[in-house]
């Protein structure tokens, strides 16, 4: 027996545009009602109990909730855990067949419903209160299972869904989503998370090389191109041509970069000279463009983009301990 699907008339192209807008527009007036909370004294002071809680537990972050809320808290649990937190998800249906059992005494757990009231998080709730394990809420409703059960509630703003019918969660779910972003955030500035922790967790992929360290790329040691001020031309030239970057570093006697030569600076010499025997020290770029070992990879792509060139010397406190050239770089993906 086939199955038809009623198509109904939707009207002008304009129409269907204004529809869309206007779900934007309900969805930005629920995230306005969930930042104007935070200007609420209650409400910020449960936000500050909450965030106290999770950032002293011993264990981890169960993050669980059904249905749509269920989706936001896979998300949230992703952020939290990615921005240093440690969460897993617990999904309420698995919970009373057996997954209880992965909730410590040392946890803490966080439950999404909106409306408080979903049948599956009974178990856990139960659960909780028989093992005294810190139970936190975030709904909609004050006097749902959900806000008597927990030991802390974020009261989320009771908001208009965009579903013409008010059935399908939208707006709810945007807003559940905003605040699982702002509270790991929270966390994160709260536990010092840096970039460099931030690569720990992201090591692969885009994001993982945009975070990596200048010193993780560069050449060091004897693969660093170097010469004195007092070395000739061609000595600065047989240096290039070992180290295949395109240029060298003149150093001083204390190892401090004062000086770069490169392939177009030889081609420029060359055409201006014939003697080979100069020293490089007539020749060079003074005060070379460096960058530090420390710095994002990503930075020293920048440095390069902006001063059109190829190549950068590493230096601590002037000190030259390394060479990056934009070939590293883009090997490695950062672009």
């Amino acid at each position: 027996m086939s199955t038809v699907t009623k198509i109904v008339p939707f009207g002008s192209g304009g129409r269907i545009a204004e529809t869309a807008r206007r779900t934007l527009s309900i969805a930005a007036e629920g995230l306005n009602a969930l930042e104007a909370q935070f200007t609420e004294r209650e409400f910020s002071a449960t936000f500050l109990r909450m965030v106290g809680v999770i950032m002293h537990v011993r264990g981890r972050l169960i993050v669980t909730g059904m249905g749509k809320s269920g989706i936001v808290a896979r998300k949230m649990t992703a952020t939290l855990t990615s921005t240093g937190t440690p969460a897993i998800f617990l999904h309420p249906a698995d919970a009373g067949h057996g997954d209880l059992g992965m909730v410590t005494p040392d946890d803490v757990v966080l439950m999404l419903s909106h409306s408080g009231e979903s049948n599956e998080l009974g178990p856990i709730i139960q659960y909780c209160k028989r093992f005294a394990i810190p139970l936190l809420g975030m709904t909609a409703r004050e006097n749902s299972t959900v806000a008597l059960a927990s030991d802390i509630c974020i009261l989320m703003p009771n908001v208009k869904e965009a579903c013409p019918n008010a059935l399908a969660p939208t707006t709810s779910t945007t807003i559940q989503m905003a605040f699982g972003d702002a509270l790991a955030i929270a966390l994160m500035e709260m536990r010092g998370f840096s970039a460099d922790d931030f690569h720990k967790f992201h090591p692969n992929g885009r994001l993982g090389a945009q975070l990596l360290k200048v010193r993780e790329l560069m050449a060091s040691g004897q693969d660093v191109p170097r010469v004195e001020e007092d070395a000739s031309l061609l000595d600065a030239t047989i240096e290039m041509t070992r180290a295949r970057l395109g240029g060298t570093a003149v150093v001083d006697g204390k190892g401090a970069l004062i000086g770069a030569f490169t392939d177009g600076d030889l081609r420029r010499t060359v055409t201006g000279t014939r003697h080979m025997n100069e020293p490089v020290g007539r020749h060079m770029t003074v005060e070379p463009l460096s960058i530090g070992p420390e710095e994002l990879a990503s930075e020293a792509l920048r440095l390069m983009h902006d001063h059109n060139i190829m190549l950068l010397f590493v230096c601590e406190k002037d000190r030259l301990v390394g060479a990056i050239h934009m070939h590293d770089l883009l090997h490695a993906g950062v672009a």
